[in-house]
């Protein structure tokens, strides 16, 4: 039997906090906390997900106003047993190169790029949370016949859940959280109009 490293041993009974990610070393570089657990991709990558998460920083990044920062893979601190890392994160907060994650406060944008083994939690569980903790817009982006399809959500503050606003094909234009337009062809290689 293959022993369990001391880094997947939580540091106490109820399981791992927020905070504890910032410490634990030894674990594989995406690794994730919902609801107190550790959650780790060990499935490499697909290039379609890379190429996407990669364009979509470019090209936010270039669109967004100053004082909203773009990047990728940073985890967003939910609460005190929640600290998801999605696919890319768009903050109204100042740049920090120090900076380990963000807070819901100064999240206006969370983007997952769905994967085989993230959709469930992409299409169910992160949807859920980010809404409770009040971020109020998520893009859960599908591939469909190689293309990107962005499922956009807004928030409804009184219900804390998301209500979806769009299901976009080819082309993305929007004004929420900042204008954006994206050529959703664009964004893979091979596809470009």
């Amino acid at each position: 039997m293959t022993a369990v490293p001391d880094w997947m041993r939580p540091p106490r009974p109820e399981g791992w906090y927020a905070d504890d990610l910032d410490t634990l070393t030894g674990a594989p570089r995406h690794t994730e906390l919902i609801d107190g657990a550790l959650v780790f991709m060990m499935s490499p990558q697909r290039v379609w997900h890379t190429r996407m998460v990669t364009a979509l920083v470019n090209v936010l990044t270039s669109q967004a106003p100053p004082g909203v920062e773009v990047d990728r893979e940073i985890t967003v601190r939910l609460d005190r047993w929640n600290r998801p890392e999605p696919d890319l994160v768009a903050a109204a907060a100042p740049y920090d190169p120090s900076r380990t994650f963000y807070v819901p406060e100064e999240t206006l944008l969370v983007v997952e790029v769905v994967s085989p083994e993230s959709a469930h939690r992409d299409r169910t569980v992160k949807l859920r949370k980010y809404a409770e903790a009040g971020i109020a817009n998520y893009w859960r982006i599908e591939e469909e016949a190689g293309a990107p399809v962005v499922h956009a959500y807004e928030l409804d503050e009184p219900t804390r859940s998301y209500v979806p606003t769009a299901i976009h094909r080819r082309e993305l234009r929007t004004t929420t959280p900042f204008t954006i337009t994206l050529d959703l062809d664009g964004l893979v290689p091979g596809r470009r109009n």
